[in-house]
């Protein structure tokens, strides 16, 4: 997180002020009066200094890392590892190229031949020129969104299945997305460079540090939530991916990991590299929650619509980080700041410690919570 302003310099106007007047006073030895023509002009020239102060504060600010916004963040990144903020990446994904027969001559799938969705909305091209071999009857390829971006992601086996340049490979007969799209990210906003620039500072070694291999995993995507890189025996690293949204990552954001930390001046060369999946833990969610009757300035509606809310924002919570346990003090204090509740009767989920995958010999797998089901009732009001 990102620190708040840091004061340089004071800006109390009402301070500056009397400081102003007093000196005045005591330079012409004479008693300002609210209305005076000095004491006004004094006045004018303290707010001119406020705004110079406040000024210098921002420019203090602005030179460190912690704080700058913008272009003077970006310009500050040049003292880090990491130079450039990550900009707007494209999804991923493998598409099979399918023949009607597979055929005794060599058939060209040039770079840049393009397919789609059903809808037409978003495209795809190949990034570089292929040969389906001679007696083959399919060929898979990486293809890349045309467009950088989110919306490219998501898109399920089997979505990807319009070919658009018929022409340039007449021989083509279906076409399909054999992986689900993925690695699409916007541009990374202050908070996330800030965040991959403090990280990069891990990256100065290449001894195996566990940061530096956190720092080359992270990098790949901002909408990577954490990174769990462990050794179950010598010389062996199985690094454990989780994505924003709480899901394990997919092959295309796994591959793109791999390239990353597998990469000659990222990778100490006594380590192998190697990419696993996390273990779910499977939860459920069940209460009965009360709401205060006496002076109640909520509805029962808005009351059942800030619940909701809140256990989205635990189930969120709950599956932020790898190892992280399932808490239900967690979930009670998510939804006590729901508008209205007053107290609770939680039934599910139950204490249950998580595995992080890095403080256990037993087993190096980590763990994430995933929700099974949750069941809400409203046991209606109570007298305080």
């Amino acid at each position: 997180m990102r620190n708040t302003d840091f004061k340089f310099v004071n800006t109390d106007s009402n301070a500056l002020l009397r400081d102003m007047i007093r000196v005045y006073e005591r330079m012409t030895e004479k008693t300002l009066s609210p209305a005076s023509q000095e004491r006004l002009y004094i006045q004018w020239a303290t707010n001119i200094i406020i705004i110079l102060l406040r000024s210098a504060n921002y420019a203090g600010n602005q030179n460190l890392p912690s704080r700058a916004e913008g272009g003077n963040l970006d310009e500050l990144g040049e003292l880090f590892q990491s130079i450039e903020r990550p900009k707007a990446q494209p999804a991923f994904c493998t598409v099979r190229f399918h023949l009607p027969v597979p055929q005794d001559f060599l058939v060209t799938i040039p770079v840049g031949v393009r397919v789609t969705d059903s809808s037409g909305q978003v495209r795809w091209e190949t990034i570089a020129d292929n040969i389906i071999p001679i007696g083959d009857e399919y060929i898979d390829l990486p293809v890349r969104c045309t467009r950088a971006g989110v919306f490219g992601n998501g898109f399920m086996p089997g979505q990807i299945n319009t070919f658009l340049d018929i022409p340039q490979v007449p021989i083509i007969s279906a076409v399909e997305n054999t992986t689900e799209s993925a690695g699409g990210a916007e541009e990374a906003d202050d908070e996330e460079y800030y965040e991959l620039l403090r990280r990069s500072q891990d990256s100065y070694s290449t001894a195996g540090a566990r940061g530096s291999y956190i720092y080359h995993a992270m990098k790949v995507s901002k909408d990577i939530g954490d990174v769990i890189p462990n050794s179950p025996s010598p010389g062996q690293v199985d690094i454990y991916v989780l994505m924003k949204d709480g899901t394990m990552a997919g092959e295309e954001i796994k591959n793109a990991v791999y390239a990353s930390c597998n990469a000659d001046d990222a990778r100490p060369l006594t380590d192998k590299v190697v990419m696993k999946d996390p273990e779910y833990v499977d939860y459920n969610i069940d209460f009965k929650y009360f709401v205060y009757s006496h002076g109640a300035r909520f509805s029962l509606n808005d009351t059942k619509k800030a619940v909701n809310q809140a256990v989205n924002d635990y189930i969120s919570w709950q599956a932020g980080k790898l190892g992280r346990d399932i808490n239900p003090d967690e979930l009670l204090k998510y939804v006590r700041r729901a508008s209205g509740v007053k107290r609770l009767e939680i039934t599910a989920p139950a204490f249950t410690a998580l595995r992080d995958g890095l403080h256990t010999d037993e087993n190096k797998q980590p763990q994430i919570a995933r929700i099974n089901s949750v069941n809400i009732e409203s046991g209606g009001f109570e007298h305080e």
